[in-house]
């Protein structure tokens, strides 16, 4: 429960910079009117918000030994996180550090959990079973939804 606990503040870090990349807040306190088709498009409810599912990628049963096939993998990995994010299905993705076999996330802006299952099962990790993923629902703010909006503004380099 406290992982979970730390990848909410984490998402929320998140939302927080992409709302200060868009100039839509500042490190100074100013006041910033409800923006209605900002909202509509960003699938936000009344207070801001949006059902999400949260998606955390675990060591699965099969380790891809280093070399050819492993990096074919992880490029396949980055370029089917790269096509969702496209398609505004996948909100926020990322790694963790490996403690506990915990590999990385997902959270993506779909209706539900068998949604995001389909979505995952695409993911050449999961095929190859070097990771696993286990889902839960999460409301989190809909301005999780600007993080790739943004995201290309800050990379110099891609994966």
């Amino acid at each position: 429960m406290k992982r979970i606990f730390e990848i909410i503040v984490l998402t929320s870090i998140a939302s927080l910079s992409s709302a200060f990349a868009q100039g839509l807040t500042s490190p100074e306190p100013k006041k910033v009117g409800y923006d209605a088709e900002l909202a509509k498009r960003l699938g936000a409810d009344d207070y801001g918000m949006k059902s999400y599912v949260l998606v955390i990628l675990k060591s699965g049963p099969t380790k891809v030994q280093a070399g050819k096939e492993r990096d074919e993998m992880f490029k396949g990995h980055f370029a089917n996180m790269k096509r969702l994010a496209a398609e505004g299905k996948l909100a926020v993705a990322g790694p963790f550090d490996g403690v506990d076999g915990w590999r990385g996330l997902f959270i993506f802006a779909v209706g539900d959990v068998e949604e995001a299952k389909k979505l995952v099962a695409t993911d050449p990790v999961i095929i190859n079973g070097e990771m696993i993923a286990e889902y839960h629902k999460l409301y989190g703010s809909a301005a999780m939804m600007l993080v790739n909006e943004v995201h290309g503004s800050v990379t110099k380099k891609s994966f």
